[in-house]
Formats: C-alpha cells, sequence, structure tokens
C-alpha cells in the first residue's frame, strides 16, 4: 500500500544534497505497540526507532526502513510503503493528530523489521495471556 507524503512519517529533504534516508510505517494497534516498544527497550542491543502515536490513542506507527512493505505479513497490522521516493525524518509530527512517543533524533534510524516482527508477536502472546488469566 502506498501513501502519499502528506501521510506519511517522513517528509522530504529541505536540501537535494541532504543525506536521504527511506522509510516505511508499521502501524499496529496501541496496547500491542506498546508492549513492544517495551519488549525492544528491554532487549539486549535490540535497536528501535522512531515511533508515532496517534492522539486517540489508538495505534502506534514504527518507522523501518524503507522496501519493508512488500514483505510485511504480520496479521494484525499494517506496512506502508514510501515507494523508494528518497524520504528522511523530521522531528516535528508528520500528520495532524499524531506525535512522536519516540521522536527522530532520540531514536535509531529505524527498527529492523525482523526484530519488530518478533517483538509484535511476544507482545501478542502477552496480550492474549493476560486477557485470559482472570
Amino acid at each position: 500500500m502506498e501513501t502519499s507524503q502528506s501521510n506519511d512519517p517522513c517528509t522530504p529533504p529541505p536540501d537535494p544534497a541532504a543525506d536521504d534516508t527511506g522509510c516505511d510505517l508499521v502501524t499496529v494497534p496501541a496496547r500491542q505497540g506498546l508492549e513492544a516498544v517495551d519488549i525492544l527497550r528491554r532487549g539486549s542491543g535490540e535497536a528501535v526507532g522512531p515511533v508515532l502515536h496517534d492522539d486517540g490513542g489508538d495505534t502506534l506507527g514504527f518507522v523501518v526502513p524503507a522496501g519493508t512493505a512488500a514483505a510485511w505479513d504480520v496479521p494484525g497490522s499494517t506496512c506502508t510503503g514510501t515507494d523508494g521516493r528518497g524520504l528522511r525524518l523530521c522531528p516535528e509530527p508528520p500528520v495532524e493528530g499524531s506525535d512522536w512517543l519516540l521522536p527522530p533524533g532520540e531514536a535509531d534510524p529505524a527498527t529492523d523489521p525482523a526484530v519488530l516482527r518478533r517483538a509484535l508477536g511476544e507482545a501478542a502472546r502477552l496480550i492474549e495471556a493476560a486477557d485470559s488469566c482472570c
């Protein structure tokens, strides 16, 4: 799925000579996303990139390397691609009604998709176990 730049967590670079990096966005339900952030931040050496949340608190978006959307297949999540437009992150929230949970510059450039896939799976299992124990 491709989105326009106005809906993307990446924005056009202000300088053509700037070091452009592409990014895609994996969107998940907020509860699973927050669990995954905790898992990633507790992990030994597991890097977590910028994370976006909506003001309604319904979803979290993980910035992942460009091209991730082509092979993303994790149930309950979506991955929006930038179609290789060579975009880069900026510190301002990219979409009205959203904000950074982990802003660019305070996080790694992007979350490794394989690491994110494992963290989302672990988060789903933890949530399922918590919901079924009571």
